[in-house]
């Protein structure tokens, strides 16, 4: 029985996205892929054009999948830290795809990214401007250390989360970041 386009498409991104998470785009061999899928390699060329528009896919869906899973709310900050910290915690491989696209790919952001992010430092911005959210760092600075502070125990750190057994433990971490990010982003006021 002859596979649908879509059906297709679907299987080669999940197989690319476990040999891009597991090796980089360098590293990352078609040949794996297109077996990992039950495909031919040519396929992967049909599909995609090439191992790195197969790359850019994949990534493109990651960073969908991260914008539905954790909605940005200038107004609730430390709830969209916590929403962060709990898809790093679930979703370990598209993280591990965050850092080679940072490492392979310096300085490239691609265009969904690019507007989502746009999207927030308006958000952020406004926010600020209207006193809900302290002002003492500029937008772009702001945001990137919400999202390092969500990302601390994330896969690849010294002590990830995803290979501790305690969940008290995990609470606690989570914990730590949504209070942190409350005390960072909390107006503060003349006491005068």
């Amino acid at each position: 029985m002859a596979r649908d386009s879509r059906t297709t498409r679907t299987s080669l991104l999940r197989a690319a996205t476990d040999e891009f998470a597991a090796y980089g785009i360098a590293g990352a061999r078609v040949d794996r892929i297109a077996s990992a899928a039950g495909y031919n390699k040519n396929l992967i060329y049909v599909h995609f054009g090439s191992k790195d528009q197969l790359f850019d896919a994949v990534y493109e869906a990651a960073v969908d999948e991260i914008l539905a899973a954790a909605p940005f709310d200038a107004d609730d900050l430390p709830g969209y830290a916590g929403a962060l910290f709990d898809f790093h915690l679930a979703h370990p491989h598209l993280m591990r795809l965050a850092r080679w696209q940072s490492l392979e790919r310096p300085g490239e952001v691609l265009p969904i990214a690019e507007k989502a992010n746009a999207a927030k430092l308006r958000a952020l911005a406004t926010a600020q401007g209207d006193g809900r959210v302290d002002a003492g760092l500029p937008p772009p600075l702001m945001l990137a250390l919400l999202v390092a502070l969500s990302g601390t125990w994330t896969e690849g750190s010294p002590e990830s989360v995803s290979k501790m057994t305690d969940p008290s433990e995990i609470a606690a971490r989570r914990h730590a970041v949504v209070v942190s990010v409350g005390r960072l982003t909390r107006p503060s006021f003349p006491t005068g």
